[in-house]
């Protein structure tokens, strides 16, 4: 029996909204889809080079360059499914991030062009060093002319994803590449600091865990052939941080691995819950240049994925559900001396001094979040879960601290879940008490830092609903070679 539920809780309705949202808990809406005489899934893969120009400023919190080459392309990458009553569009973009207002103009105009539900349009950032689109350095504009031109490259992908759809099948699996470490570093004093010395004598130990899990997505059509796939692994691919260069790091590495082995078709990198991951391993560093990097990792995450290929079941009936939910959360505001001190670094900037670095980047935050939601502290997170089978992707707007990934996964039904990252929006850090208790870069608050202390704690619990309401059939469809 096919049913089509729309699930919502209203306190407050505000204006000019068919279907209300409210203050807390914007509006849920749920998709469950599945028969056993539907037709076979259909599946559409597409892949777009995004590449900006040559001399272009390459995105930063704190360093000012115009990139001089790319290292390999730009891509965004996407992947139609439709079992002929829901439709899903999951894009996968090698950008930081993309503000939530040009994120829902991209997806209206996508569904618009391409007939799908713009709310089932989730459009993800790898957070790979690509043009300026998120407004984290105050020296450098966002870069809203190649937005512009992304927008209509992004359309073209949705129109020739549902233009290319057809009968498939598709299959997933569960490893581990180790891609990422906690970059938290605690100390005796109770400061924690990113990236900070694990040598020291005052050395406390880390603020929190890591996440090796790796997911991999295969999609065949009705011929068995490959036609695309999905990775996803948890870390920040910022290998080439500070350097003029556009490029889609280490996922982009595994990418052209990948087609080595595979052919040259749509390949999608989905973040994990990464904020407070890094590829560094700070416990035990390595000796290595950042080419030697970009390849390690590439290779490491190549090579789960393709042995789990190898043994790959398939299904072209799988149960197909989609929810999610606008997330209202509070915002923290800077206190108000720090924003008077904020404001005098930015003059002295102004008037040329050379200030950089974390003291320019946390002045500038402070002065942006004040802009933004002075008037109004409060921020809109767009929760999605997606169940394909018994796979479970949950999407999320945040660089949120890997403990609240492990946390979901851990209270999950699904047999596989996957957190993702970045996706229909960048809403900044979501770290955990302990990361704003320790405060610094990621802990106190600025305008991609700016979340209530509880708002990972509400993601939890707001993935956490939507997927036992998304579960509560178990009935998943038969599985081939």
């Amino acid at each position: 029996m096919i049913k089509n539920m729309l699930l919502y809780k209203t306190m407050r309705a505000k204006p000019n909204c068919v279907f209300a949202a409210i203050v807390g808990i914007a509006f849920v809406w749920t998709t469950q889809v599945f028969s056993e005489n539907q037709p076979p899934l259909q599946i559409g893969a597409v892949s777009k080079i995004i590449n900006p120009k040559i001399g272009d400023w390459v995105q930063s919190a704190s360093v000012k360059k115009r990139a001089t080459a790319i290292h390999g392309n730009l891509e965004a990458n996407g992947l139609y499914l439709s079992d002929g009553k829901m439709q899903v569009l999951l894009v996968s973009c090698d950008l930081g991030g993309l503000e939530p207002p040009r994120v829902k103009a991209m997806r209206e105009a996508m569904g618009l062009a391409a007939g799908i539900p713009p709310r089932n349009i989730i459009i993800s950032a790898t957070h790979t060093r690509g043009p300026v689109v998120l407004r984290s350095n105050y020296l450098m504009p966002v870069d809203t002319a190649y937005l512009d031109k992304l927008q209509g490259w992004l359309v073209e992908l949705a129109q020739e994803a549902v233009q290319s759809a057809s009968p498939g099948k598709i299959g997933w699996g569960k490893g581990v590449a180790q891609i990422g470490y906690n970059r938290r570093i605690c100390f005796a004093d109770g400061t924690h600091v990113m990236h900070g010395d694990t040598r020291r004598k005052d050395f406390a130990g880390l603020e929190g865990p890591d996440d090796p899990q790796h997911v991999a997505l295969f999609a065949v059509n009705a011929e068995g052939k490959l036609i695309a796939v999905v990775q996803h692994n948890t870390t920040h691919p910022t290998i080439t941080w500070g350097g003029s260069v556009f490029t889609a790091d280490f996922p982009g590495e595994s990418r052209r691995m990948l087609r080595e082995e595979l052919g040259n078709i749509p390949m999608l990198y989905l973040n994990g819950a990464q904020g407070d991951v890094s590829w560094k391993d700070a416990l035990n560093p390595r000796k290595e240049t950042p080419e030697q990097s970009i390849e390690r990792l590439g290779r490491l995450m190549a090579d789960e994925t393709l042995r789990l290929y190898k043994s790959v079941k398939y299904q072209s009936h799988p149960i197909l559900r989609h929810s999610f939910e606008d997330l209202e959360v509070k915002v923290r505001l800077p206190k108000p001396e720090r924003l008077a001190e904020a404001r005098k670094v930015l003059a002295r900037i102004d008037a040329g001094e050379n200030i950089r670095g974390m003291k320019m980047i946390m002045a500038f935050g402070a002065v942006h979040l004040q802009e933004l939601y002075g008037e109004n502290p409060v921020d809109t997170l767009p929760i999605h879960v997606l169940r394909i089978g018994d796979l479970a992707l949950v999407t999320q707007p945040c660089e949120l601290y890997s403990q609240f990934g492990l946390d979901i996964k851990r209270r999950s039904p699904a047999s596989i879940t996957a957190i993702v990252g970045l996706a229909d929006g960048y809403c900044g850090y979501c770290p955990t008490i302990h990361g704003i208790l320790g405060g610094g870069y990621t802990g106190d608050p600025i305008s991609w830092t700016r979340l209530e202390p509880y708002a990972g704690y509400k993601i939890v619990e707001s993935a956490s609903k939507m997927l036992y309401s998304l579960w509560q059939s178990k009935k998943v469809g038969k599985a081939s070679k």
